[in-house]
């Protein structure tokens, strides 16, 4: 690439942006492809296949991807060329790997890792999130044969032979367009609520051996401690089940002992010993009380001596 001698390679950018050009020259994926311009690497044109087992199946997709003149410190940019019933074409589109989301972005992720996001995306419930459309299976297939025909028309003489190179490899290597439109677990995928295939598919993009078929995996290798939940893992409580067709001995074997509230017994307490020596002595210093008592009496009425003895 001539035109890079014009860029300063001390720059983190321009740096980074060469390394992930060597990257994909030297381990091509079958299921995309990606180049800068020759005049302007911070802009990239793309294609990308199809998903498998989608209505999409069979189908080149371009695309342009604008990277940041920070990059890889800030998320790149999307834009579809090529209509396809999920997104808009020539509008940046809304993903949680795009310039929509910043928050989201990880330094180390690269343009190999956005392409297999960006196909693990397409199958998805849009959600009505910007740049996306919702179109029957069956336009959606329609569009997948129709984009084999041509690459589109897009920009500059020189970003349009880049498509047209890079639509003619990627049409050597797309599989047909199926007859039948897939059913099972895509019928399924259109009713629930859109996750983020980015979290599950993106570890893969660095690896260089990505399909569209196999776009499964964790992103816990490319971001570290990033990716990683903060929080401790509490395993929930597991209810014991009962069979209740095993036979009742062995039901009774399997099930949960719950322990009996424990019984307050009847018991009949006998009083010790010290208990009655303690009685007799009150009702001693009782009779003591009274005797006094009845003595101080007396000794004010004058009968204090006759008691005594002295008369």
């Amino acid at each position: 690439m001539a035109a890079t001698a014009k860029y300063n390679r001390s720059n983190p950018a321009v740096k980074r942006i060469l390394q992930e050009v060597k990257e994909m020259q030297s381990n091509p994926s079958p299921d995309f492809m990606a180049l800068p311009l020759e005049e302007d690497i911070f802009e990239w044109q793309f294609a990308i296949l199809g998903p498998r087992d989608s209505e999409f199946e069979g189908g080149i997709y371009h695309g342009r991807i604008q990277l940041p003149s920070d990059y890889p410190f800030k998320p790149p940019s999307f834009m579809l060329l090529t209509p396809s019933g999920r997104f808009e074409i020539q509008k940046k589109i809304c993903l949680s790997i795009s310039n929509y989301h910043p928050e989201h972005w990880q330094p180390s992720w690269s343009v190999r890792t956005a392409l297999v996001a960006l196909i693990a995306f397409m199958p998805t419930n849009p959600g009505g999130a910007l740049g996306s459309l919702d179109y029957k299976k069956e336009d959606r297939r329609a569009l997948a044969i129709k984009s084999r025909e041509a690459p589109p028309k897009f920009g500059s003489p020189e970003r349009q032979k880049l498509i047209d190179e890079i639509h003619e490899q990627m049409l050597s290597k797309a599989p047909p367009v199926p007859q039948a439109l897939p059913n099972g677990p895509n019928e399924e995928s259109n009713q629930l609520p859109a996750a983020d295939p980015f979290v599950e598919n993106a570890d893969k993009a660095d690896e260089g051996g990505n399909t569209v078929g196999s776009v499964s995996g964790s992103l816990s290798d490319l971001t570290g401690p990033e990716s990683e939940s903060g929080e401790d893992t509490v395993e929930p409580p597991v209810a014991e089940v009962t069979n209740p067709h095993l036979p009742e001995a062995s039901h009774r074997e399997n099930s949960p002992r719950v322990p009996l509230a424990p019984q307050n017994p009847v018991v009949a307490i006998q009083k010790p010993k010290h208990d009655r020596l303690l009685t007799l002595a009150a009702f001693g210093l009782t009779l003591a009380i009274m005797a006094l008592v009845i003595k101080k009496f007396l000794k004010i009425n004058g009968l204090a001596g006759f008691i005594e003895g002295k008369f």
